[in-house]
């Protein structure tokens, strides 16, 4: 198909017509208003009609010409989805052609002979507003990638559903993908494209199959006003099936939450309700599934309450820096070899509040960084007031969240933290979770990458708590691992356990990889990670986290030691 564009000219109209003289005469009474086009039989004006079917406003068409009539012109234009939206209205003598061209989609009809030029003028230019507002029409009413519906349509028609079809009982479906502007840094907006277009079509699918309707809210959000469905798992399931297939070597992880209906709760409410819902499944890739209910709304009350409350918290000094030991076992005693910081929230009016309550959240909505800047400060400082205490430099790790890592002037800004507080890289270690590592796993490795030709040293939290399988480990920019509680806490009463122990020590040795025991409590799970040559561990079994005053007690402990 040739089509062509032209360029802020008037509104352009073909006249199809085999006799010069009906030509001529629609020519004058249109020309003093309108740009024309001209045809002497349906072959040409389909011709033509494909070169300019993004001009043409209007098709002035005769019914009764020589090689391709009308109505032929009609059915292929209407099979055509560049041609079927260009308004046609028809030029005819015969009363009994009109009918069947309005039934073919006609918009209008113009009887022969022409006679009233006002009754012409005034016929095209309505056509032409009418079709004019369905396009603007049709261009806001639908999100152009998805073919979903734009928001505002979306809530106006799913207003309309609620009000009077309160009988079908609709439930509010949001889904989000996981971590979705990583995938379009990584692997480029056109793919990031065709993941929506992936999900929109498969939702446009569902929905052909049911009662409901859809659309795109935000760049990476989609919501479902459907009849009740019997199982929202596999409808989630669905999706992700689809996204899965787009490529094998991308990740792609959804979630949803879904919101049941509730008597007199309107679609805007509920569909805020299950975004909540769809929130709080952030992150969680064994459970991205998630129901609205009232615990859900009373933690969401808390959730916005912390995250409302950061800043000040930041200013007040509610938070606190306290300071988990690290011990190397591999001597007898045991002796202090480092320590990790790790955030504590004293809120003024809900009390001590425990990491696991706060830090997902401030991940989930992109404010871990206020936390992670306030640790390193505080970390570097204490660090250097330890040495000029005790003149004991006591090597601290901080943790790194996935945020970070996006943050391009993340290595200037550690490694001046360094500098201005005096400190070498052996002082001050980063934790990034391994998590880290596997999504966006490509600027992930260039980042930490880089971290480590700065000079510092790379832990891996959390080492088997995630997706990582270990034929990669040895791809991943690492110094220590740091082996998940779960390893640890059956190795007392389980054998298997405890070889999947000694295969991670194995594998670590022979990549050359220090390894950190976390959440050792006994002195038999001591006892069995020093007999399998662990390096170091971290657990209550020696010390809970303590604020840096209690902590000094440890450092003095240290210091007696070495001195005997």
């Amino acid at each position: 198909m040739i089509r062509s564009k032209r360029i802020n000219r008037r509104q352009l109209i073909l006249i199809v017509d085999d006799q010069e003289i009906n030509r001529d005469a629609l020519g004058v009474i249109l020309e003093d208003d309108y740009d024309l086009l001209y045809a002497e039989n349906g072959q040409e004006a389909l011709e033509i009609m494909r070169k300019y079917a993004l001009d043409l406003s209007l098709v002035l068409l005769d019914i009764f010409m020589p090689v391709m009539n009308g109505f032929e012109v009609m059915e292929q234009a209407r099979a055509d989805e560049f041609l079927n939206t260009i308004p046609i209205i028809v030029l005819t003598a015969e009363k009994s052609a009109e009918l069947q061209a309005l039934q073919m989609g006609a918009a209008d009809f113009i009887t022969k002979p022409f006679d009233i030029t006002e009754v012409i003028l005034a016929r095209v230019s309505r056509i032409i507003e009418l079709s004019e507002g369905r396009q603007l029409i049709n261009a806001a009413e639908h999100d152009q990638l998805t073919g979903l519906y734009s928001r505002n349509f979306f809530y106006e028609y799913a207003k309309r559903l609620f009000l009077y079809h309160p009988d079908m009982h609709m439930d509010a479906v949001v889904v989000n993908i996981e971590q979705f502007h990583s995938i379009n840094a990584v692997n480029g907006r056109d793919f990031g494209d065709e993941v929506l277009k992936t999900i929109g079509t498969e939702i446009l699918s569902f929905l052909s199959e049911t009662d409901g309707i859809g659309n795109r809210s935000e760049g990476d959000q989609f919501q479902i006003y459907c009849i009740r469905q019997p199982d929202y798992k596999a409808l989630l399931e669905r999706l992700q099936d689809k996204v899965s297939n787009i490529s094998a070597k991308v990740r792609i992880h959804l979630r949803m939450g879904v919101n049941l209906r509730k008597e007199g709760v309107e679609p805007i409410v509920a569909f805020d309700q299950a975004r909540v819902a769809c929130n709080m499944a952030r992150g969680d890739y064994k459970n991205p599934l998630m129901f609205y209910n009232d615990d859900l709304h009373k933690r969401e009350l808390i959730s916005r309450r912390l995250l409302n409350d950061l800043r000040g918290g930041v200013e007040e000094h509610q938070f606190q820096v306290f300071y988990q030991p690290k011990y190397d076992i591999r001597c007898d005693p045991p002796r202090l070899a480092s320590a990790e910081a790790l955030i504590r929230w004293k809120h003024p009016e809900m009390g001590m509040i425990i990491p696991g309550d706060f830090i997902p959240l401030f991940e989930s909505n992109g404010l871990i960084s206020v936390i992670d800047s306030f640790v390193w400060e505080n970390a570097a400082k204490q660090i250097r007031r330890w040495r000029e205490k005790y003149q004991f430099t006591l090597p601290v790790s901080v943790n790194v969240s996935r945020a970070d890592l996006f943050d391009p002037t993340l290595t200037r800004r550690l490694v001046s933290l360094m500098q201005n507080n005096g400190l070498s890289f052996e002082d001050f270690k980063l934790e990034i979770t391994e998590s880290a590592y596997i999504d966006n796993a490509k600027q992930a490795v260039e980042t930490i990458r880089g971290l480590q030709d700065a000079g510092f040293e790379i832990e891996m939290d959390d080492f088997g708590s995630g997706y990582s399988s270990l034929n990669t480990l040895s791809t991943m920019p690492v110094d220590v691992l740091k082996m998940d509680t779960k390893f640890v806490q059956n190795i007392e009463k389980n054998d298997t356990d405890m070889r999947l122990v000694n295969l991670i020590l194995d594998i670590a040795r022979h990549l050359k990889l220090r390894v950190v025991a976390e959440g050792v409590e006994t002195q038999g799970q001591l006892a069995l990670l020093k007999n399998a040559d662990c390096d170091l561990v971290q657990g209550f079994y020696f010390s809970r986290p303590v604020s840096a005053d209690d902590f000094e007690k440890l450092i003095q402990k240290e210091i007696m030691l070495e001195r005997g």
